[in-house]
């Protein structure tokens, strides 16, 4: 097991220097004068000058690679052009955030996605499974600022039940936080849950036609206990790469829900930043959600590796 995590971990850091070095070209090769384009088109050459100078635009392009990528590996991705203020440290303070809320959606996606799929499949073909399934099909159709958007205006302006006030943090208040995470958390696990309860579904019906699973019934085995012993174990591992999906999906997909909720996470951060066009700060976002991206498969793949003994030895 511990030489399968080696590997794992190992090409995690290969991955994370080849997104690096992508990153840093991708914003290197953008049409036109990143100091002109922030300064605006009136600005004089001696300031467009004196802003190359400031993001290190003069120097060989090796040596800004070098040079972000070094810094980068330390935990420093730069100052902010605008608000001159670290790029990690408003990175770190963003950041748990948008990993709340991803973490609350997928623990309530499974919750409830894994049991009814679970329920929709032993009880294929009859009306559970049908309603199960439409509900799920609806869950799929809705796109998430519809969701979220009906949620807001239903709840938050309508009900006035859960008012979408200013963002306040767990520290300070945990009621009035906890009230500001129930809607964006139920806009993201309806999608969520859809997937994994059509995937669950899937699956379960592929292993509980399985021999094994009917030698069990076979031999006497009561009927719950094959499908939590036998067939649960066997048809979750589709479904832990279905969740590591929708996580990574969630990751880079926060924008719509942040902004409709007005909630301080990354993707939020990360837009300021491209509308402003402060380089440092689209480039230290982007770097983030992309290592977070590759640390959340490998995590899968270790997931997978502790379900099932067989793919450690692949």
């Amino acid at each position: 097991m511990s030489v399968f995590v080696a590997r794992r971990l190992a090409t995690l850091v290969i991955q994370v220097f080849l997104v690096a070095t992508i990153i840093f070209l991708m914003m290197r090769l953008v049409p036109g004068d990143p100091a002109r384009a922030i300064l605006g088109e009136t600005a004089s050459d001696d300031q467009v000058a004196t802003m190359q100078d400031k993001l290190g635009l003069n120097e060989p392009m090796l040596e800004q690679y070098t040079s972000w990528l070094g810094n980068a590996a330390q935990g420093d991705l730069g100052k902010s052009i605008i608000s001159g203020r670290s790029v990690s440290g408003d990175i770190e303070a963003r950041i748990w955030r948008t990993l709340e809320l991803i973490a609350i959606s997928i623990v309530l996606s499974v919750l409830v996605a894994v049991p009814l799929g679970t329920i929709a499949a032993v009880r294929a073909n009859r009306f559970a499974d049908y309603f199960l399934s439409t509900l799920a099909m609806v869950g799929l159709s809705l796109p998430g600022f519809v969701v979220g958007t009906l949620l807001l205006v239903v709840f938050a302006l309508h009900f006035q039940i859960l008012p979408q006030t200013v963002f306040v943090s767990w520290a300070d208040d945990p009621v009035g936080h906890m009230k500001l995470l129930i809607l964006p958390s139920l806009t993201l696990t309806l999608s969520n849950a859809a997937v994994i309860l059509r995937m669950m579904r899937s699956s379960m019906l592929e292993v509980v036609r399985q021999d094994y699973v009917r030698t069990a019934r076979a031999k006497g085995v009561a009927e719950r206990q094959v499908i939590r012993d036998h067939a649960l174990r066997n048809a979750i591992n589709p479904v832990v790469s279905i969740i590591g999906l929708e996580a990574s999906t969630l990751l880079g997909g926060m924008v719509i829900v942040e902004q409709i909720f007005n909630w301080p996470g990354l993707s939020s951060l990360l837009i300021s930043g491209v509308l402003s066009r402060d380089y440092p700060v689209v480039q230290g976002v982007v770097l983030v959600i992309a290592v977070l991206t590759i640390l959340i498969n490998v995590i899968v793949d270790i997931t997978y590796g502790v379900l099932d003994p067989r793919i450690r030895m692949s």
